[in-house]
């Protein structure tokens, strides 16, 4: 499996397991230890650009990976879209 190849892959099936049912929920965000991840990626060990592209093809169908050090946090892109925005007066 080529360098795309297995990001591809990975990528999609984080983005299945959102529509997943586990976990006590229909489907929606969730974490996942890195542990696991690797092994859906079948790396031995992810390192920082693996992430970065990893992260790039999960944008690319809709969803984010976020890094938190231990675990990662997969959640549908359109969730950040109703968030208050902050502008000069409120930093000011």
């Amino acid at each position: 499996m080529n360098e795309s190849d297995w990001i591809s892959f990975t990528a999609k099936r984080l983005a299945e397991l959102y529509d997943q049912d586990f976990g006590g929920k229909p489907n929606g965000r969730y974490r996942i230890a890195d542990k696991l991840l690797r092994r859906i990626a079948g790396r031995r060990r992810l390192y920082e650009s693996d992430i970065h592209a990893l992260s790039a093809a999960l944008f690319e169908l809709g969803y984010v990976l976020i890094d938190m050090d231990t675990f990662y946090v997969v959640m549908s892109a359109n969730s950040f879209v109703n968030y208050r925005r902050a502008n000069d007066d409120c930093v000011t």
